[in-house]
């Protein structure tokens, strides 16, 4: 089982070179699921029993399932988010380098390990908008090929590579993209190739660099995956695979996937946004519920916020908290954080250990050093719109942030198992102050 999902995750993140496209495939699992889409600018027709998804700017995406609603129901909600660390594409791209090369300017999104983008395969994926008539239509791209490379220095040329080494993004990882001088419009005509279109067609283009390096699973026991953007597409797939196996008719059963975590999430389509307050006061009002309902429902909510998290590295075991470290393969991770970097405490804590339990699913805690600063992640952040119960979960691994990272096949099956049994669950506050999880309704 544990290779067979394996092999699952990486069909889905190859598929997947941007959160354009990662979005495009969960919609698509989800149609062959039964899931009718809806869309944000249209009225909403939405019956007790359905199963519904929606976008926004074509990168995030909300699903949920209804249930029967009865009078007392909640929401049941996994997060994770649709995007990794990479180079992004200037609208005027092309660069001259004394008539011999042409290389693309770029700038950072993310926090990147920028030595891992060296000496790789790389092409270019995204969104184009074309237009074709009066319409302007949202197309994917991904061209298919070694196209990019950024070489690195030879050491002959920086000796001190291997003792300290400053990467200046506009001057050190610009891709190359010809031995010779392009035409100006080169690069947009192959764009505009690629989809079939003329170059005077394409309006607007969100295309980032991406890894081509293949996963593998590897490891004495094979125990291991490592592929690009890991981080947060492993959660992502756990998460819709538990969301599709888990029903409760007394709850909304909602997945949701947001856009722009690694830039902070401030954006229209990020977990800081409206959209799921929206997605969720929507849901509320076409199923004749009132915002009185609304209020109660949210009250006895529940989220998984679910972004991966750091493993032990065996070469510097120093860098993490020595008693709430974790480790690839032993369990799902809960995090925590006095500052509230996580929303973690004890109470959601606790109920996320029982539904582990009750999926006999392994736990490991994950605290930062005192001295050290930690990321952030979706949880906090979304409840700055939609105040739930929140547990912050992830999957260990390693080289987070790197163009090509690593994790423990075991934990993916973990997370699948998780999430199934708590969608699967009724999560409830008595009067007396006392939580309950039972059976599903």
């Amino acid at each position: 089982m544990y290779k067979e999902v394996a092999q699952e995750l990486v069909s889905f993140i190859k598929s997947s070179p941007t959160p354009f496209h990662a979005i495009g495939n969960i919609s698509g699992i989800l149609e062959k699921e039964g899931f009718e889409r809806l869309r944000e600018g249209a009225v909403w027709d939405i019956r007790p029993g359905g199963k519904y998804y929606v976008t926004r700017n074509g990168s995030s995406i909300l699903a949920f399932k209804t249930g029967t609603l009865p009078e007392n129901y909640s929401f049941h909600i996994t997060a994770s988010h649709s995007d990794s660390p990479a180079f992004k594409v200037k609208e005027n791209a092309q660069i001259d380098v004394k008539g011999k090369y042409t290389v693309l300017n770029t700038e950072g999104y993310g926090g990147m390990i920028c030595s891992t983008w060296f000496d790789r395969p790389l092409s270019l994926a995204g969104r184009v908008i074309v237009k074709e008539g009066n319409r302007l239509v949202s197309r994917l791209l991904n061209i298919d090929r070694d196209l990019l490379m950024i070489p690195s220095l030879a050491i002959h040329m920086n000796r001190e590579v291997n003792e300290k080494q400053s990467l200046n993004k506009q001057k050190d990882m610009l891709p190359v993209y010809s031995g010779r001088k392009m035409d100006e419009d080169t690069l947009k005509n192959l764009v505009a190739d690629e989809l079939g279109a003329k170059m005077e067609q394409i309006y607007g283009t969100d295309l980032y660099l991406y890894n081509r390096a293949e996963p593998s699973v590897w490891g004495a026991e094979e125990e291991f995956i490592s592929s690009p953007r890991l981080d947060d597409l492993e959660c992502a797939y756990a998460s819709l695979k538990g969301f599709l196996r888990g029903e409760n008719s007394g709850s909304v059963s909602v997945y949701a996937c947001f856009d722009n975590e690694e830039v902070g999430s401030q954006t229209k389509q990020g977990a800081a946004s409206t959209f799921l307050s929206d997605v969720l006061t929507r849901i509320n009002a076409a199923l004749g519920k009132t915002p009185e309902d609304l209020s109660r429902a949210l009250a006895s909510s529940f989220m998984l916020s679910c972004d991966n998290a750091h493993a032990v590295h065996p070469n510097y075991p120093e860098k993490t908290d020595v008693c709430n470290c974790v480790y690839m393969n032993e369990g799902i991770v809960i995090k925590s954080h006095a500052g509230q970097k996580y929303t973690s405490d004890a109470v959601s804590i606790a109920l996320f250990k029982m539904i582990c339990e009750k999926a006999g699913v392994p736990v490991q805690f994950f605290a930062n050093r005192l001295d050290m600063n930690g990321g952030s992640t979706l949880g906090n952040i979304a409840m700055s719109q939609v105040s739930v119960n929140t547990v912050d979960i992830g999957l260990a691994q390693l080289a987070m942030h790197s163009s090509y990272e690593t994790a423990g096949i075991r934990d993916a099956v973990y997370l699948i198992r998780a999430a199934e049994t708590f969608y699967n669950s009724c999560i409830c506050e008595t009067v007396s102050g006392v939580y309950e999880i039972r059976e599903k309704a």
